[in-house]
């Protein structure tokens, strides 16, 4: 930090005998200071012989008479301007995670890395800062209005990561060849969206995503399903609390494929259709007019789209089709699984994201109060899109706002309170760097040590002890030091006792 800078932070008294001190001595010339922004260094030159003079009062970049009378005597800037209070609250539709905030997500993160490994599955992470390039080639121009996306310095278009899958496949792409495939890959990262808020939806959440790259057979989705219904019963939800709605974006395709629907139309009806149950059915229809669909080819689009049994659309579509096949195998490993009676199938179900190529699922709670909790499914495409080669892919995304708002309903949210094992006091503040090596001790057989760092009176301590739910409270005292021991308290019994320091463990 420049000198004449670092006089900002200092109180006015201070800044003044710093000044006076420099300027008596002619070590630095510096301009006097008001509190105002910095003045140009052009003037420091004319600065420097004003100073020098006896009796030429100090004069600021501005021309203002800032000081007078005999050398050296130079008063304290006025404050002219009061400092001005900044909002304390995060940007609009961001969180801040004080401890029991911080408490809460990282048990939900643990639960989400917890499964992921109990399938297999490695961790990793991308920049939260990527290419804009990026998530507009992926799901088109309409996005960009949702994007927080800048300029850099380097005149680049950035944006902040709307969700994880493009990171991914980017990450896929540059490996190349020198992963062995299947990959098995999981993610817990921030992602930003500029959009309305609703209940379990911010501009900023965090999301866990598992991916597999390499299996282009439906057993991949159905490993996807199971774990996340793992999750869900880890953390107390039921199948009579959440399902899952199934289905599958070829439906839709051999149904566009009957009318001869162009094929760069299909990712736009997905779009439409992805709003079904957020807008009339009236806009929908209309909506799928503007693309040029006939009024026969949108009837029975619609009628297809309300279909919810499995059996009923093999009736439709032919047991022939690679929609109702897959289908009919995901139900199937269902079964294998164990949660047949977690997923329904739904053919509205297609996901609005226009790289999904098969197998299509969200996670929904069976009360109708929330949003998908989660969604995902086969992206055989996506890496083409980039550049890359084409490998089969699938995946999911489950949001961090949804499920907590879920077990909030649910009564379900754990109560998450601060926990050391141990609180460290010196009785005297002569002994405290007896305290400290105490808690050095401690801590380096890995237990955890809240160290008292002032003197403080027993009372106190004990209070702190009772927030902090310590196990132990240990005093150093003046007498049982000299004996090298410590006194400990067991603070669920009340039991009490003397311990050497080389036998406390």
């Amino acid at each position: 930090m420049p000198v004449h800078a670092s006089l900002l932070i200092l109180k006015p008294s201070l800044a003044t005998t710093f000044l006076r001190s420099s300027l008596s001595s002619a070590l630095v010339p510096f301009p006097l200071i008001r509190l105002r922004p910095f003045p140009n260094p052009r003037n420091l030159s004319s600065l420097s012989s004003a100073a020098s003079s006896p009796t030429h009062s100090l004069v600021s970049s501005s021309g203002d008479n800032v000081g007078g009378g005999r050398s050296g005597a130079i008063s304290p800037p006025p404050i002219e301007d009061s400092v001005q209070k900044i909002d304390v609250n995060p940007p609009r539709g961001t969180r801040d995670f004080p401890p029991e905030d911080m408490r809460l997500r990282n048990w939900l993160f643990n639960h989400f890395r917890e499964v992921s490994r109990s399938f297999g599955f490695e961790e990793v992470d991308f920049p939260v800062l990527e290419s804009e390039a990026l998530f507009i080639r992926k799901a088109g121009e309409e996005i960009r209005d949702q994007l927080y996306c800048f300029e850099d310095r380097g005149n680049r278009r950035v944006a902040l990561r709307p969700e994880l899958t493009p990171s991914l496949a980017r990450l896929v792409i540059q490996k190349g060849k020198s992963v062995s495939l299947p990959l098995k890959w999981f993610a817990v990262g921030q992602c930003w969206r500029y959009e309305r808020m609703t209940r379990g939806r911010r501009r900023e959440h965090y999301q866990w995503n598992m991916d597999i790259i390499g299996v282009p057979e439906v057993m991949a989705e159905a490993e996807l399903i199971s774990s996340i219904v793992t999750f869900f019963k880890r953390v107390g939800i039921t199948a009579s609390d959440v399902g899952f709605k199934v289905s599958s974006r070829k439906v839709l395709q051999e149904v566009l494929r009957c009318y001869s629907i162009p094929e760069n139309l299909f990712g736009k009806v997905c779009v439409i259709i992805d709003k079904m149950e957020k807008i009339p059915i009236d806009e929908i229809t209309k909506e799928l007019k503007s693309l040029g669909m006939s009024e026969e080819a949108i009837k029975d689009l619609l009628q297809v789209l309300s279909i919810k049994s499995l059996t009923k659309l093999e009736e439709i579509l032919g047991a022939a089709g690679e929609a109702v096949a897959d289908l009919k195998q995901l139900f199937s490993l269902a079964e294998k699984f164990g949660y047949s009676e977690w997923i329904q199938f739904d053919a509205s179900v297609v996901r609005g994201l226009a790289y999904y190529t098969g197998i299509v699922f969200e996670g929904f709670d069976r009360e109708g109060k929330l949003r998908a909790i989660c969604g995902g499914g086969r992206y055989d495409r996506l890496l083409s899109t980039f550049g890359g080669d084409d490998v089969p892919a699938c995946g999911f995304g489950f949001g961090d706002a949804v499920i907590i708002e879920l077990l909030k309903e649910k009564g379900l949210l754990p109560e998450l309170s601060l926990q050391v094992e141990n609180i460290v006091c010196a009785l005297d503040h002569y002994l405290q760097g007896a305290a400290a090596a105490v808690a050095t001790r401690l801590r380096e057989k890995g237990q955890s040590v809240d160290l008292v760092l002032e003197s403080k009176p027993l009372k106190w301590v004990f209070k702190r002890a009772a927030r902090t739910n310590a196990q132990r409270l240990i005093l150093v005292g003046n007498s049982e030091w000299q004996r090298g021991m410590v006194s400990v308290k067991i603070l669920s019994s009340g039991e009490q006792y003397e311990i050497k320091l080389d036998e406390l463990e």
